[in-house]
């Protein structure tokens, strides 16, 4: 059933209290909420909620990426934006490679369905990356790079997701017909955000009351969101180019410092709200899963996955290694190890058309993935980040 505003409530309590049990024992929150949402699911009293592609896309995962890119910097990013870029890229495009030939080939799946699952798995969940390295105290350039390869990972998996399920429908299957889908969503994509973003700022630099900065920025959010989607673009590009031009572009206008800081505060709560939702959801959706029916292609999707990110991550960074842009190969490492899947992994694999193969087996094995990564890597990542970071200048 749909998200009330009852359940809701309950879901947020659960999330509150859970927050405090992490902090206190010092386990990742994400963690924390997957295992709550897993109990939950087994309770007489359960919250009756469905984690649903609509909920994901349509209320959730805006608020998420937008408070993602509008903690971005453009003067940080400047000097590693072509590193960032390769990652996001070439990187996926490996990872996704890797992961849909090794679906095709040992577990047997169709290539349509293989390469849909390689290219939605291939996305990085920038909240979980982002709220993962902050807790283990990660700073400086690691930071920067995760939040932004994180995020800019996000929007690449997603324009090539709408290839492919364009492709298996039988729009533009030829190479220029792919090359021109492509253009068009990625263009497209960062052309509705960045008008979004300049009619926001054209409002915002006419007032200093917060309230309204605040609501600005929050129908600039969902808007670029909305308006890339009702033209078929990718409203996830549309959504994080959105979040940087408010931060970064003050031609037109700019936040008040008043603003700035209730601004800040809305959007560190409303991915706060988001998050837990989503996790407590994903933990319930899980807990009903049928695992173990296909535990064997998941598996095989783990170690195929974890390979993937691998070569995404160190063949990326290989050309940098004689630049100014060389990434240590501590960093390359927790780079590869915090790549973990959350969001837009799970949202994609939920909204598969009925035509693809192998639909139902995609959106499980999404989910043990993504359950391994919260799980296993959120786990295992923090003592790498306390080394690389002690190691940093401040």
């Amino acid at each position: 059933m749909d998200l009330t505003l009852e359940t809701g409530a309950w879901l947020l309590l659960t999330a509150a209290v859970v927050a405090m049990i992490t902090r206190r024992f010092r386990l990742p929150y994400s963690i924390g909420l997957v295992s709550a949402g897993i109990l939950l699911a087994f309770l007489p009293f359960a919250p009756q909620a469905a984690l649903t592609k609509d909920l994901l896309f349509t209320a959730l995962l805006p608020p998420l990426l937008f408070e993602a890119a509008f903690s971005i910097s453009w003067e940080e990013l400047r000097r590693d934006f072509a590193i960032v870029t390769v990652l996001a890229t070439v990187g996926v495009a490996l990872a996704a490679a890797v992961t849909a030939t090794g679906m095709h080939i040992a577990a047997g799946w169709p290539w349509i369905g293989s390469l849909a699952f390689g290219v939605l798995i291939a996305a990085t969940d920038p909240v979980s990356v982002i709220a993962t390295f902050r807790e283990a105290k990660a700073r400086g350039r690691l930071l920067l790079l995760i939040e932004t390869e994180s995020l800019f990972n996000d929007g690449t998996a997603a324009v090539a997701f709408s290839v492919v399920i364009a492709a298996a429908a039988g729009q533009n299957g030829s190479p220029g017909g792919i090359v021109l889908l492509l253009a068009q969503s990625i263009g497209g994509g960062f052309l509705c955000g960045a008008a979004v973003a300049m009619a926001a700022l054209l409002l915002v630099g006419r007032t200093d009351d917060h309230l309204v900065e605040i609501t600005v920025t929050t129908v600039a959010a969902y808007g670029s969101f909305l308006l890339a989607n009702h033209f078929q673009l990718s409203g996830v590009l549309a959504t994080i180019t959105a979040g940087i031009f408010m931060r970064n572009f003050r031609a037109l206008g700019a936040i008040s410092d008043r603003g700035r800081e209730a601004v800040d505060a809305f959007w560190e709560y409303a991915a706060f709200v988001a998050t837990s939702l989503i996790f407590l959801l994903m933990g319930m959706r899980v807990a009903h899963q049928d695992l173990l029916a296909f535990w064997k292609p998941a598996a095989l999707a783990i170690v195929l996955v974890t390979v993937g990110r691998a070569l995404a991550i160190y063949l990326s960074c290989w050309p940098f290694a004689r630049s100014s842009q060389r990434v240590p190969f501590e960093q390359q490492n927790i780079l590869f190890w915090g790549g973990l899947r959350g969001a837009l992994a799970l949202a994609l694999a939920l909204g598969l058309p009925a035509g693809i193969p192998r639909a139902q087996a995609i959106v499980t094995v999404t989910f043990a993935v993504v359950a391994f990564s919260i799980f296993v890597q959120g786990l295992t990542i923090a003592p790498l980040v306390r080394r690389a970071a002690g190691a940093q200048p401040r």
